[in-house]
């Protein structure tokens, strides 16, 4: 035999047959209120979220979950080494693999063929440096002289 039961609208706990009081709101909804407590709290607009021992309230601060489902496992991402453009991944293991004193060393000897060669592409210039291309020599003004007026860069 299946026993119709309603649900409270404040604390959603079951209703029984010849239990509660069945209230009809100005729009015409029918609200089942199980109890004295429930139906006093209801009046006075209580939000059944704020009370501790509604349903609402559990299901808001997610009390009550551990019996009806387990947490979900997250899986973790697995890293994969791949090929950058310009280097394969059999030279970045390589790379990776070999002790920092062959790659300081390695450093070194590129930065010494890098002055090498500029040492030798100044040799071939002439070593004239920074001359402007007009060819004739500007002699730098201070900011502070002749600024926007002529009474020097002073404002008032």
């Amino acid at each position: 035999m299946v026993i119709s039961t309603e649900l409270c609208a404040l604390s959603e706990y079951r209703i029984y047959p010849g239990h509660g009081k069945l209230m009809i709101r100005r729009d015409g909804k029918p609200i089942w209120l199980g109890s004295s407590k429930a139906y006093s709290l209801q009046f006075k607009e209580k939000k059944a979220a704020k009370l501790v021992w509604t349903q609402a309230w559990r299901r808001l601060h997610k009390k009550g979950l551990s019996e009806t489902a387990a947490k979900k496992r997250t899986r973790r991402a697995n890293k994969v080494q791949r090929a950058v453009v310009g280097a394969s991944l059999e030279d970045i293991k390589k790379k990776a693999a070999e002790k920092s004193s062959v790659r300081s060393a390695a450093r070194e000897a590129a930065l010494k063929e890098m002055k090498e060669r500029k040492a030798a592409n100044k040799a071939k210039s002439g070593g004239k440096g920074n001359v402007p291309k007009g060819g004739a020599q500007f002699q730098k003004v201070p900011k502070h002289m002749g600024g926007r007026n002529k009474r020097g860069g002073t404002q008032r």
